[in-house]
């Protein structure tokens, strides 16, 4: 059974960072792709970035491009995402997720596996 486990959500100031990990439990994760998405109030699942583990290019929204990183510990089956140069329009729930198609793709309904997500609130 698949778990993914999300951690180190938390409020920070505009201009602030974060980093937010994601535990991946249950399969052997070689030939999925990882992803990030967050969800704020009102609004629906947005793609933020991801990769697929076989891959060496990772994948991000236009709204978080050079300003956040995804990076991964393989042994620990653990993916990052590093969160920089923070906005108050990130605010918003954080889910990891696997897709075990191997895809990085924005929409949502790809991806199979779901974190319970972690919040990170930025204020102004």
């Amino acid at each position: 059974q698949v778990q993914l486990l999300e951690s180190g959500g938390g409020l920070v100031q505009a201009g602030g960072s974060l980093r937010l990990s994601c535990a991946a439990s249950g399969r052997t994760f070689s030939s999925y792709a990882m992803g990030w998405f967050r969800q704020a109030p009102g609004k629906g699942r947005e793609f933020v970035g991801g990769f697929n583990w076989s891959g060496i290019r990772s994948y991000y929204a236009d709204s978080v491009k050079g300003r956040f990183t995804i990076s991964r510990d393989s042994s620990k089956n653990t993916v990052y995402l590093q969160m920089n140069s923070l906005k108050s329009e990130d605010t918003a729930v954080y889910h990891c997720a696997a897709n075990s198609k191997g895809a990085v793709v924005p929409g949502p309904a790809e991806w199979d596996y779901w974190g319970q997500g972690t919040q990170v609130t930025v204020s102004i």
